[in-house]
Order: structure tokens, then C-alpha cells, then sequence
């Protein structure tokens, strides 16, 4: 190819202009040759083994810009993409190329060529919000078809060799979640994953419980032909999703069974053997219509051991990925900084990765006099009794609203101002959080005397997350009893972040820091309670510094009620329990997914 400014590499005029470079390692072929940019002009392409480069031509001779008519014009500098950010490439054949070309006067005007082509697809953050990712794509242009086809394969080799990215997936769209648009919104980035030749087979539930049905009941030998599983919906169908796979494959010990109120319990024992192990779950009842109801027995699939393979989890290979087409999506929000399907669907392709605990939650009986056997529930985000269970009960009854359903059935239940007698057993395995100066702290923040210092929050390559925890602090586990009247109980596996709280339940709650946030609400005026509500509805806020609020890092707790009684939401399900215990499991699943980016 015969071009203008053929810059620093002696050809033959009649070869197209490539270099090959293999260094005594036999590592991969460094090539860099001519082409025309789309909407840029003549430039200098160089791939290696970490990415491609590009250079203007005409910067070669110009390195310090020019202008038109005085105007500035923008840097012709450098500018590459890491491979690690392609996450495919294509020939496209013959077609229009637009090339920028300065006047002698430093004017620009478009031009345009035909010639060979071929694209490369990344991906790109964005500079105001550094979570939110978006697809771009460069096109070069070139005579000679047989160089633009070798880029693409040199190319293509190096994508090969990023092996955490999935090949096959198995995608659930819930049709019906958030506003009804799952479908819609597959069908926007199904494209993606299709250029990036990654397979899909893709389910659209049908009924209640359809995704827990077939992942309780896949075979294992099905379920690793996959490198993972894909929800298009909301929080609800990913834990559906959830327990369907981990009822059926991990084998824990159950929690600690709540302690007997009749018998006099030292809050300075240790917690003893936690019995045996966890077999089935039961049929729960969904309070939010982004999540399919789990209207059927969920009993355990038993695979043959001798025909199937067996599939544990943690589980290296195998991964979890999300979609966002819910009402909340705060796992999404969570996990990738962002409410956004394309950023979703670019960090399932590039295989983006992070480990995120799990809560077991264990229903020991449902009333005072059942004998019901031990019943399970898996959960990734949150489990609340009290004002969070009475909201989902509510807005049950309004479900022909929508959901500004729960908007509705929140502010009856908030004026209904109900309280519950119960006790909670925790264990304690840090520094007792219970905001004991919270009236000071507020005081002395309202008149910006002092500032609190900044929270840890959770982001990605997040240090507390990838920092194995000590056995000191185990071993100095103690057990907890509190007994008393609570608004509300709740347990966060995660911080919960979502649009009406943006900083979630608990703003320095972690991924995979292997805790739960127990949040103990007292009872307390309306008046107290609502300020507790805002601070939670606002950016900043801080709705755990009150003197009604008990917040504690632990492992593991148990629950027991007294009198009239609430139910449990475990995201967005209905779980009746008079006696339930919960543990976390630290890093038990992985994601797709890179976490929360932070602004530099």
C-alpha cells in the first residue's frame, strides 16, 4: 500500500507495510503497518501482545498540533486500546472510509475512501462516571484485503488467550420484571454477546418459580457445559436462580439453632456445634413482581453421583452474572457501581470477576407450637423483619399499583408505627458498634464542629475484600443476646444500594468481607424514626447514628419472636418464621463483574 508519510520502516512498495517481530521466547508476532482511521485519517497501527496502538501520521511530523484560523485544533498524540478491553473484531470488507485532513492552513476537511476494512470493538468508562462503562468501535482501512484479514486473525489470537472470559452461557430473561421490559432489553445486548461469539441459550420464564425449577433439577454434567448463568431481571430472579443451584450443591452446617428462652444462656459462651446439615428449602411467597413467586415445594434435586459429575461451590470456573431490568437492581448497583444492562452485559463478556458472600438463612419453626422441620433460604442482598416484612405483607394487597405499590404500602406501615417483642443472638466479632454517642456526633456534624472520618467503602480490587481475615478475631467470638421492641430487624449482606437510598442500609458494608450488618431498630417515636428514614433516602446520610439503632459486624445470628408477630422479607419474599437463625458464607459465589470504580 502506497501511502503519504510512510514513517520509519523500509518497505517494498508492492508489499503491504508490515513488521513482524518474534523474540527469542516464541512469544506472539508484533505487527505494525499503515492504514486509514475511520473519521480520523492516515495512521500508524502497532499491535502487541498487550494491546493496539495508533499514531497520526501527520502528528509524526507535527508533534505540536496545529490550528485553523487560530483555533486550537485537538492533541494528535498517541491513543491505544489494552486487549484486555477488546472484546471483539471483524472484517467487514470493502466500504467507506472518512478521513480528517488539514489544509497548509491547519484547517481540517473530510474526505472520503474506499478500501478494505475491519473493526474493533471495546469497551470505554466513562469519565464522569467511571462505573459506567459503553461499547466503541475503531475502524481501519486498508488496499490490500489479505492485510486487513491477517490483522483480524492476529488479533482474534490474542482475544484466544484471555481464558477467563465465558464461551457459553445460560441466560433467564424474566419478561414481566421492573417495568416489563426484560425482553426489551436482552434483545438490546444480545448483539454484544454475539460479536463477541460468546453462546447463548436463553430461557424466558413462563410461570413462578420456572428458573428455580430448572436449575434445582439441571444435572451437573449440563451445568458445567456452561461457564455460567445470566438473569435479565431483577434482584428477585437472581436469587431464585441462586437458591435453585446452591440447595441442591452446598453442603454447609446449618446456623445455630436459636437459643431456648426458658434456659439461662452466659452471653460470654462460645457458639457450640451448629448440627446438621442443610437438605431442602421451602416454598416462599414474592413480594415484588420482579421476582418470580416460588409457589412450589423447593425440594432438592439428588443427581446420581455415578453419571454426574460433582459441582460444589465456591466454585472456581463457574460464575454468576446479572442484567438489570428490575425495580431496585441494588445487587447490580452493588456490584458493578452502576444500574446500567450494556455495562452488565460488557463486564460478563470481558469475564470480569469478584467474589461475593452469601447468606444462608435457616427457618426453624413457624409458630411457637409447629414442628416444622428446618427449611432454607439463600440470600445475596437482604433479609428484614418488622417495617420490612409488614411493607411486603401491604403491598400485596395493592399489586394492581404497580410498583409505587410498595411507595403506598410503605407510608400506611409507616403510620401504622408498629413495634415487635423479640430477641436476637448475635455473634460479636468485633468492637460493639452500638452508637452509644450518637446524639454528640449529630450535634457536633450539624454544626460541622467536627467531621466524621471516611467510611471504607467498597470498590473495585477492594483491599478489605481481598484481605483474608485473622483467627484472632475468631477466636475472640462471643455470643450476644439482646431482647427488647423492634421497628425492625435486618441483616445486609451487601450495602443495598438502590435509588431511594443511595448509600444503601450500611454504606461501608463489603462484598466479600465475610460479615453481615445486623441493624437493630428500636422502638422509638415516629418522629425519631422518620429522621432515621430521610437520612437513609439521602446521599451522605447517616441513618445508623441514633441512639435507637444498634449496628454490629457478625458472622452469624439467631432470631426468636415473641406475641404478635411479622414476617421475614428475604429479598423480596415472604418467609414466616417464629424461629430463624443466619450465617454468611465469605466469598461463596463468584460474578461477573468488576465492582463499584471509583473517581481517581
Amino acid at each position: 500500500m502506497k501511502r503519504n508519510g510512510d514513517y520509519s520502516m523500509p518497505h517494498d512498495d508492492s508489499q503491504p507495510h508490515i513488521q513482524y517481530d518474534i523474540d527469542a521466547a516464541d512469544k506472539p508476532s508484533i505487527l505494525a503497518s499503515n492504514f486509514f482511521m475511520d473519521q480520523v485519517g492516515e495512521i500508524l497501527l502497532t499491535l502487541k501482545p498487550d494491546g493496539l496502538s495508533w499514531k497520526l501520521m501527520e502528528s509524526l511530523s507535527n508533534e505540536d498540533g496545529s490550528s485553523c484560523w487560530g483555533i486550537r485544533l485537538a492533541s494528535k498524540g498517541d491513543t491505544s486500546i489494552k486487549i484486555s478491553d477488546v472484546y471483539a473484531v471483524d472484517f467487514i470488507d470493502w466500504g467507506l472510509v472518512h478521513e480528517t485532513r488539514h489544509t497548509n492552513a491547519g484547517c481540517l476537511f473530510d474526505h472520503v475512501s474506499e478500501m478494505y476494512r475491519f473493526r474493533v470493538h471495546g469497551i470505554q468508562k466513562s469519565k464522569a462516571q467511571p462505573s459506567l462503562w459503553t461499547s466503541i468501535i475503531h475502524t481501519f482501512g486498508h488496499d490490500d484485503k489479505q492485510t486487513c484479514q491477517m490483522w483480524v486473525k492476529q488479533i482474534n489470537m490474542f482475544l484466544g488467550l484471555e481464558t477467563n472470559r465465558p464461551k457459553s452461557l445460560l441466560v433467564f430473561v424474566h419478561p414481566r420484571s421492573g417495568k416489563r421490559n426484560g425482553c426489551r432489553i436482552w434483545e438490546n445486548v444480545a448483539p454484544l454477546f454475539s460479536r463477541a461469539k460468546v453462546k447463548t441459550k436463553v430461557v424466558v420464564t413462563e410461570r413462578a418459580g420456572h428458573a428455580f425449577d430448572a436449575m434445582n433439577s439441571i444435572t451437573n454434567r449440563e451445568l458445567t457445559s456452561y461457564d455460567g448463568v445470566v438473569a435479565v431481571g431483577g434482584d428477585g430472579l437472581f436469587n431464585e436462580i441462586l437458591n435453585g443451584i446452591l440447595l441442591s450443591r452446598h453442603n454447609a452446617p446449618y446456623p445455630p439453632v436459636p437459643p431456648d428462652h426458658s434456659q439461662t444462656v452466659d452471653t460470654h459462651n462460645e457458639i457450640v456445634d451448629p448440627g446438621p446439615t442443610v437438605t431442602m428449602a421451602e416454598p416462599l411467597a414474592s413480594g415484588e413482581d420482579e421476582s418470580p413467586l416460588l409457589s412450589t415445594p423447593l425440594e432438592s434435586h439428588v443427581a446420581n453421583p455415578n453419571l454426574d459429575p460433582e459441582v460444589s461451590f465456591p466454585n472456581e470456573r463457574f460464575r454468576f452474572g446479572l442484567i438489570p431490568s428490575g425495580s431496585t437492581d441494588a445487587i447490580v448497583m452493588c456490584t458493578t457501581g452502576a444500574r446500567d444492562p450494556v455495562t452488565s452485559a460488557l463486564q460478563i463478556i470481558l469475564g470480569e470477576r469478584l467474589q461475593l458472600d452469601i447468606a444462608q438463612v435457616v427457618r426453624w419453626k413457624t409458630s411457637r407450637t409447629s414442628k416444622d422441620e428446618p427449611r432454607v433460604r439463600y440470600t445475596a442482598s437482604f433479609a428484614g423483619y418488622g417495617f420490612y416484612g409488614d411493607v411486603i405483607t401491604e403491598s400485596e394487597k395493592y399489586r394492581w399499583m404497580g410498583p409505587t405499590r410498595y411507595d403506598y404500602a410503605g407510608t400506611k406501615v409507616f403510620l401504622k408505627h408498629r413495634s415487635y417483642d423479640a430477641e436476637v443472638s448475635y455473634i460479636k466479632v468485633e468492637q460493639d458498634k452500638t452508637n452509644t454517642r450518637a446524639n454528640q456526633r449529630r450535634i457536633k456534624a450539624f454544626w460541622d464542629l467536627s467531621k466524621e472520618p471516611e467510611r471504607a467503602l467498597c470498590h473495585a480490587k477492594c483491599n478489605v475484600c481481598n484481605t483474608n481475615q485473622t483467627s484472632d478475631t475468631l477466636q475472640e467470638s462471643k455470643l450476644t443476646r439482646v431482647r427488647g421492641r423492634f421497628l425492625s430487624i435486618g441483616a445486609a449482606v451487601i450495602s443495598c444500594r438502590n435509588e431511594k437510598a443511595p448509600d444503601g442500609f450500611v454504606a461501608d458494608a463489603h462484598l466479600s468481607d465475610g460479615f453481615l450488618d445486623l441493624i437493630l431498630i428500636k422502638d422509638c417515636p415516629r418522629a425519631f424514626y422518620l429522621w432515621h428514614l430521610t437520612q437513609l433516602a439521602r446521599k451522605g446520610g447517616t441513618p445508623l447514628d441514633f441512639d435507637f439503632v444498634e449496628h454490629h459486624k457478625t458472622t452469624t445470628f439467631t432470631f426468636t419472636s415473641f406475641g404478635d408477630e411479622s414476617v421475614w422479607n428475604v429479598d423480596g419474599e415472604v418467609l414466616v418464621a417464629h424461629k430463624l437463625s443466619a450465617q454468611v458464607f465469605r466469598g461463596l459465589i463468584s460474578l461477573y463483574a468488576s465492582g463499584p470504580e471509583t473517581r481517581e
